[in-house]
């Protein structure tokens, strides 16, 4: 059985790859990471070592602050740098499917519609 924490790198590296739009095919290429060994690690049966993780990170041109980055909006209210902000708002994004990115999308923009109207 997996671990939370071996689970949430696996998901992590998959949204990294899918955002690069590489294939696991041209990861395991340009990582030199065998195929069925990032399909394990994506989907949280295999742990991975150091080195391994390394790889993959430079193959996806990727910093190990956005694999193990784990944060939500927990204290976001008493944040004030507004670029910490974004950057907790990517980080709780950064997991989700891209439906439930996009109907996050439509929400801001309505709701900043909305705060538009009324400061005039």
């Amino acid at each position: 059985m997996s671990s939370d924490l071996t689970r949430f790198v696996g998901e992590r590296i998959r949204t990294l790859r899918k955002e690069k739009k590489y294939t696991q095919e041209f990861l395991s290429e340009k990582s030199g990471v065998h195929i069925t060994y990032i399909s394990d690690i994506e989907r949280g049966e295999r742990n991975i070592s150091m080195e391994t993780l390394e790889k993959l990170l430079i193959a996806l041109e990727a910093q190990p602050v956005e694999v193990f980055r784990i944060e939500g909006i927990e204290g976001i209210e008493k944040r004030t740098n507004r670029k910490e902000i974004i950057e907790a708002l990517n980080a709780l994004l950064a997991g989700r499917q891209p439906e439930e990115v996009q109907m996050i999308l439509r929400l801001a923009k309505d709701v900043l519609g909305t705060y538009d109207n009324l400061k005039e």
